[in-house]
Order: structure tokens, then sequence, then C-alpha cells
């Protein structure tokens, strides 16, 4: 698929020249209004908390937060970019990134961060390089998340099954779930389901495979087909229900309901899972177990300014602040997410005392960076239709993966020649 197509126009020439709208004042000499975009109302009342701080040390700066729900996020900043009023500073993904970065509707940090002495040593190296792009940096990152190993200390002890820990491998995953799956009752052990983050990278990780490296799929590697069959094995064996049965109601209900004893999950669903009366009482916490060798996968999303803002220096102002030490102690109090600020996640771990969050930092040291690519969406979209078959019980995991390897490969060529 080549670009203008993906874009349908969103993030072509007309964008190029379009500029953001957002709110009222330019950078100069009156009072300066950024708008800022986002997509999650949990961590609202922890960036108003941000903003407050920001604008007591610029009072001639505001920002007001836009808040856009995920569903519509990504469609909204496209079109807002072709019409002139997208955000001035707005959250951005790995999926969107190289995409957004490539057509040149980012702001360039480098040259800022160089001359202000932005702090992005202090967050985690894979994300500061997830937001570059050619050698430049466009995005700083504010938080981060792992998966980890979630599950129902109830539902164990009713088997008589200890809780998982660091020691867990796969094969204790697949002996567990065995133990908990009750048809009576209808509990499964796992929720084996077809989710890319949470699930299937992990796995093909843990494996010694890969998603993505040096332009190439490893779908197709032996290594990454062995991750996918230890999702698609808890579906055949009934351990799992099948993705068909998953589509309406996802794992994480399941777990919610306590119908799925375990569930990879990632850790910025942490404050839902507290919610949760069943879940705060009895949820538990491990690291990921593991297959050849232990994987889980980091991600985290970034601050960044678009290019055609009238505010840039302003906006360059609220980001900096955000990448620093003060904005990410509100973050992390907050307990929405983990900051990614070094030595300032201590707020998060106690803001749900009855978890054991430090699983989630634990996790970094041998965390892969989420794949991504210039067109990421178009061949992950691939990957459902492909796959589906197989995580629905009805076979085939190793010939749907290779076809998947193949036709991501022509994907990736078609990116490259765009």
């Amino acid at each position: 698929m080549r670009r203008r197509t993906l874009l349908g126009g969103a993030l072509a020439a007309p964008l190029l020249a379009a500029c953001s709208g957002g709110g009222g004042g330019a950078d100069g000499g009156g009072a300066t209004t950024l708008s800022y975009g986002m997509w999650d109302p949990a961590q609202v009342p922890g960036m108003e908390k941000i903003i407050a701080a920001f604008e007591k040390k610029h009072p001639r700066i505001s920002v007001r937060i836009e808040l856009t729900p995920w569903a519509s996020y990504w469609t909204t900043l496209k079109t807002s970019m072709r019409g002139g009023t997208a955000p001035d500073v707005f959250w951005m993904n790995a999926v969107n990134f190289q995409l957004y970065a490539a057509n040149g509707v980012l702001e360039p940090l480098s040259g800022h961060i160089k001359a202000d002495a932005t702090p992005v040593e202090r967050h985690p190296d894979a994300l500061v390089k997830l937001y570059a792009y050619r050698g430049t940096q466009y995005g700083l990152p504010k938080d981060f998340d792992t998966i980890g190993l979630w599950y129902n200390k109830a539902l164990f002890d009713k088997a008589g099954i200890t809780y998982p820990d660091a020691t867990w491998t796969w094969d204790d995953v697949r002996d567990a779930a065995a133990e908990l799956t009750d048809p009576r009752e209808r509990v499964h052990g796992f929720a084996a389901e077809m989710d890319r983050q949470f699930k299937i990278y992990p796995a093909i990780c843990a494996a010694g495979g890969y998603v993505l490296r040096d332009g190439r799929s490893g779908f197709g590697d032996e290594r990454s087909i062995e991750g996918l069959r230890f999702l698609t094995d808890m579906v055949d064996r009934g351990w799992s229900p099948p993705q068909s049965a998953m589509v309406e109601s996802v794992g994480r209900v399941r777990y919610w309901s306590e119908k799925v004893a375990m569930n990879y999950d990632v850790s910025a669903m942490s404050g839902q899972m507290y919610a949760v009366p069943a879940i705060k009482d009895h949820g538990g916490i491990a690291v990921l177990p593991k297959g050849r060798r232990r994987a889980t996968i980091i991600h985290g999303l970034a601050n960044v300014i678009s290019a055609k803002s009238r505010r840039k220096e302003a906006a360059w102002k609220f980001v900096h602040f955000m990448a620093g030490r003060e904005a990410a102690e509100i973050q992390a109090k907050a307990g929405a997410t983990i900051s990614s600020y070094e030595g300032t996640q201590d707020a998060w771990l106690k803001s749900m005392p009855e978890f054991d969050l430090k699983h989630f930092i634990e996790m970094q040291k041998y965390a892969v960076p989420y794949p991504s690519s210039k067109n990421t969406p178009v061949w992950e979209n691939l990957q459902y239709p492909l796959l589906g078959a197989a995580f629905s019980g009805k076979g085939g995991i190793e010939s749907a993966a290779r076809t998947l390897g193949e036709q991501m490969d022509r994907a990736l060529k078609e990116e490259r020649a765009s």
C-alpha cells in the first residue's frame, strides 16, 4: 500500500501546508494558550495537575486539554491536521510515530533538547529511541508500560496451586491452566486471545523469535511460530476460550469476572483492575513466565509538537517541562501509569499497595521495544484475519504464520519503496 493510499491524503501535501489552530495567542507579546491532545480520561486528573505546575512556572502560558476517545483519536488527529486545527502538543505512540515523522508533520526536537539540556538520559533508552527517526528526536517519553501475568488468588487457592512467581516457565503455566480450567463453572485457566501487545508479541519474543528485524518479518521464523503455538495450544486443549468467543468478552473482562484465572495484561490497566472489588481483593501480579528466554514488551507514550504550530516556543517549554522530574512525580502520584523518568516510580508503586506493581518495573531489564515501522498499521492489520482460525481452535498456526510473514514482507517492501 502506497503512502498516499494509506493516509487518504490526511498527512500528505495538503497537511504540510496546514497550521495548528488549537487555541488563541501566538508566541510573542501576548499570553499564549496551548492545546494538548490526549485520549485517556483516566489520565486527565494527573495531566491537569502537571499543567497547573507548569502554568505556575510560566504564568503567561496556559494549556487546554483536548480529550478525544481512543476509538477516534487518530482519525480526528489526521483530519485536524489537514484542516489546520491540530493540537499544538499531542500524545504519540510507537505504532503511528514513524508515519507522522516521515511526513514532516512533527517538530524536530533534537536542537531544543541540546539547547535546554533536557534530561532524556533519565528515560528508558529503548523508549527514547522509539521516538527518533533518521537520527532526529521528535518525541519525548512521558510514561512506559510492560506486560505482566495477572492471576486470581482465589481460584488458585481453590485449586490448591501455588501462586506464580519469577521461577515459572511456560510449562508451569500450562500445568496450572489445565488444573484451573473448570468447564462446569465456565472458568478457563488462561486467556490466549489475539492481542498483539499483550499476548502475541511477548510470546514470540519469549520463544526467541521476533516480529520485525532489519526490515523483515519474523512471523515465519520457527522460534516465532513456537511462541504462537504456546498460545494456540491453550485454545486447542480447552484451557483458553477460543478467539471467536472473546470478540465481545475479551480476556480482560473475563479476568475481571473471575472466569479466567490467568491473563497477560499491561501495567497501564492497573488502575482499572484496582477499581474491580474482586481483583483488588485477590488479584495477583507476577512477571511473565519464561519460554526459551524471559521477555516482555515495553511501550510508552511520547509528547510531540505539531510542525505547523504557531506556538512552538511555548509548546517546547511545555514538552520540556513534562520530560522533567517534577512532572514525572506528579504523574506517578496520580497512579494511572508508570512515569518514565528514572527514580520517580515509587509514588506509583504506593498508589495501589494491594498489588505487586514492582514486577512491571523489574521487567524493564529484559523488555523488548514494541515493534514498529513507517507504516506499522498496514502489516499489523494482516495479523487478525490470517491468524484468526488458528486462535479459534481450528489448527494451522504454522502455515498461517508463514503466510503472514510473506504478506508482511511484501507490505514492508512496498513501505520502503514509498
